[in-house]
């Protein structure tokens, strides 16, 4: 069942730029409708400007006007999404499946609620607040 979007993101760790950390992410996200869209960490000598595989993968998706159902996480070493990474999926699919892929064939999975109980939403903002 997983096996399309977890080798998706073994091989987008392969396009990572990592000098710095030389820890190399990949990340694929599945939208409701079956498409798939691929991300990795991108660093900046700055740091700031820095950007995971998750955020890469989730914000391609959501450009295109795409529903995210799932995220596959692949890191050289056990990766899990970051709290900033947690949050952007929370936005955007508080349902969200989590894969945590160590190889094409060892995975862990787990929901979004999993890693960010009492989570804060749009829902939490003043509801004069246009969003």
């Amino acid at each position: 069942m997983y096996k399309d979007i977890i080798k998706l993101a073994v091989d987008a760790k392969e396009n990572s730029y990592s000098p710095y950390s030389k820890f190399r992410v990949g990340a694929a996200v599945e939208t409701e409708e079956g498409l798939y869209y691929t991300g990795c960490n991108i660093e900046n000598a700055a740091f700031t400007p820095t950007v995971c595989a998750e955020r890469v993968a989730i914000f391609k998706a959501i450009s295109e006007g795409k529903k995210i159902k799932r995220i596959a996480v692949s890191g050289d070493t056990k990766a899990y999404p970051c709290g900033v990474c947690r949050q952007v999926m929370r936005e955007f699919n508080p349902e969200m499946e989590v894969i945590i892929v160590v190889d094409n064939e060892n995975y862990e999975k787990y929901f979004l609620k999993d890693f960010l109980p009492l989570s804060f939403g749009p829902e939490n903002l003043a509801e004069d607040i246009d969003v």
